[in-house]
This record gives structure tokens, sequence and C-alpha cells, in this order.
């Protein structure tokens, strides 16, 4: 029985192959061009597009290939690609040619950066020499404005009972309900809670800032629903996550500017950019549209509302005109 039904299961996989059916990750819905128009140098040019496995790269990949798709390039889509530095190799080594990365990513985790810039620009402007020289990876600029950093949310009611806005009215609240949901991760990194609160004045540990009992620690999912549920007054998230939104979480104002820049930007093997400069062109238009609050929404469409990625995309990209 179990050799018959292993029968049945392989003519069952080979019927979908040869009706065409593909993974749902690597599915790209028919499209015509907009704004991004065909490109002769582009025409029937091979680019293969990767991206790391959660939901803001699945979006952002997909973006990418739609977006080269219009532009009249044979798209090989590989998104979905399990863990940062899996994808980044990829892209070093030659199986991939095009990825979205982020400038903190980039500096810290690639090029072993101990200090992040403060300045957007000149961090970005930092990555961008310093992988194209070590590693020959171009990054395309202009970076778009989304930054997908470390920052603290509190409920509306916190917000308004505390009058919490910037990270430095952390100090405002009674030490006893002065507590924090963390990951493990952020608590033991040195530009996560310990570095967080030493600048702000409040440093952990200590009676009149925040005792170690005020720190829960718990993974990223369940940071947001304890958070909003009132479980502790402060709760680690990412600035671009969708459950922000659909939580109606508030994200509090790094005022110090303590947290590292993590704005996104298309990077690409320099051997393809040299083959086909014109990629430059098809991004130019897209990164700028590409904000914190649009990407949080574009998240909270798959996360919150159970949206397929590719078609969040496609939907985003239509509304700005880029594709019909």
């Amino acid at each position: 029985m179990r050799a018959f039904l292993a029968l049945v299961s392989a003519l069952l996989l080979m019927a979908a192959a040869a009706c065409g059916l593909k993974p749902a990750s690597a599915f790209v819905p028919n499209i015509e061009p907009g704004s991004i128009q065909p490109l002769p140098g582009l025409k029937d040019a091979t680019i293969k597009v990767t991206s790391k496995e959660f939901t803001e790269q699945l979006i952002l990949g997909k973006i990418a290939v739609l977006a080269l798709t219009a532009a009249g390039a044979k798209v090989e889509d590989h998104t979905n690609v399990q863990g940062s530095v899996t994808a980044r190799k990829s892209l070093t080594g030659g199986d991939n040619d095009l990825m979205w990365e982020y400038t903190g990513t980039g500096w810290i985790t690639y090029l072993g950066e101990d200090d992040p810039i403060q300045d957007p620009q000149k961090q970005w402007e930092a990555v961008r020499d310093a992988d194209l020289k070590k590693n020959g990876i171009v990054w395309l600029g202009p970076y778009a404005p989304l930054n997908n950093t470390y920052a603290m949310a509190v409920t509306k009611a916190s917000q308004s009972k505390f009058g919490l806005k910037n990270l430095s009215d952390m100090a405002k609240v009674p030490v006893a309900q002065r507590t924090y949901c963390v990951e493990p991760e952020f608590f033991s990194r040195n530009d996560g809670m310990r570095g967080m609160l030493q600048t702000y004045g409040i440093p952990y540990g200590s009676s009149s800032g925040v005792p170690a009992g005020n720190v829960k620690q718990m993974s990223s999912g369940v940071v947001y629903s304890a958070t909003s549920q009132g479980n502790c007054t402060f709760g680690e998230v990412y600035t671009t996550d969708g459950r922000i939104q659909g939580l109606g979480l508030q994200v509090l104002n790094d005022d110090k500017k303590f947290f590292p820049n993590y704005n996104a930007d298309v990077t690409v093997r320099e051997a393809v950019m040299r083959a086909h400069p014109e990629i430059r062109q098809v991004f130019a238009q897209i990164s700028p549209k590409l904000t914190t609050d649009v990407m949080r929404d574009l998240n909270s469409q798959v996360d919150v509302d159970g949206n397929d990625p590719v078609f969040v995309a496609r939907d985003w990209m239509k509304q700005q005109g880029f594709i019909k």
C-alpha cells in the first residue's frame, strides 16, 4: 500500500509539473509595463533575483522581479532564501545577481564593522564604497527611506497615560511600571537593550533605572502580542513590521539616534551592472517611494490580512503606475 501511495504521489507531482504549476514562492502574475518601460539593454537579459525569507524581503524581492520583468529582462525568481548569510553568499558567489539589502546589515554583519554611522546618507556611502571594493557588490542608490531598525513600541493607553512620544520619555514612567518585553538577541546585543537604556540614562540593573526583573525575554511574535495586551509597558519591535499597525501599537521616536540605520537598497554583482547598467534606471524610481510607513502597510497586508507577497507587491506597483 505504501509503495502504491508513493507511486500515486509521484504521478501527481509529474502531472502538476506537466501542467506548468510552480511553487507559490516562484509564481509571478502577468503584467504590462507602466512607467517602467522595456529597455533595449535589458532585452532578453537573464537576471537572477533572490531575497531572504521574511515578509518584507519577500515583498521587496517580488517588486524586483516585477520591475525587471516590465523592463524586458528574463527574470529567474530565486526569492525566499533562508537567512541573511545564505542569501548574501548566493549573491557574492554568483548564484544570484540581485537582492534588496539593508545598510546596517551590510555594515555590521557582512563588513564586520562594530560602530554604525548615525547619518543615513553617510552610512549608505560607507557601505557602498566598502562593499564594492571588498566584495564587488554595487549598492545602486538612491536608498529607500524605509528604515527597518529596532524600536520601542507602546499601546495607545500607555502613550496617553505616561505622555510617551520619544525614548527619552521612558524615564517618565515609574520604575515599577517601567517593564520591557524583548527578544533574547536584542537583550544581548551591543546595539540592543543595555546600550539603549544606558544612552537614555536609565541603566539596566539599577533600582532607579530598570531592575533586572522588569525585563521579560521572549520570541519576536510573543513580544508584539504581550505588549498589545499590556503584559509590559515597552515592547521591542522592528519599525516596518506590519503587526505594529495591526495591533495599534505606537512607536517611540529614537530622539538620541541610538539604533543603527537599516535603510534598504538594491545590491547587484558588479559584473552584472557592467553588462546591464540600465538596472539602476529601473530602481531609481521605485526606491524613493518605499518609506517606513509604506513598507509597514505592505507588511501588514501579508502578516495581518493574510495576502500573498507577490500580489501585495503587484498591487502596490500598479497603484504607483510602475506596471499595469
